[in-house]
């Protein structure tokens, strides 16, 4: 399965989208200063995540949600304050 996600900096409320065949491994990776972009806004919370069975509709997902549509439909969401998986949106 791969991962598509969305991460929300507590320290500068930026939102970051990234596609994993392995959640837990990159999530550590953030959290930790590894990736060089997110290292900058540590720490990170999961807002939304969702699986798909191949790489190929993964990708198309991440690049919809890195799309103006895609962040509008994201602000919509935490708006809202829906919850995705059993992930909670924060609403602030």
């Amino acid at each position: 399965m791969v991962t598509v996600y969305v991460l929300k900096s507590l320290s500068s409320g930026l939102l970051y989208v990234g596609i994993t065949e392995d959640f837990d491994r990159r999530f550590k990776e953030h959290n930790s200063g590894k990736s060089k972009f997110t290292s900058g806004h540590i720490p990170w919370i999961l807002i939304f995540k969702e699986e798909h069975s191949d790489f190929g509709k993964a990708r198309r997902r991440e690049k919809y949600l890195k799309s103006s549509s895609g962040k509008r439909w994201l602000k919509n969401l935490l708006e809202k304050g829906n919850s995705i998986d059993g992930v909670p949106c924060p609403t602030n």
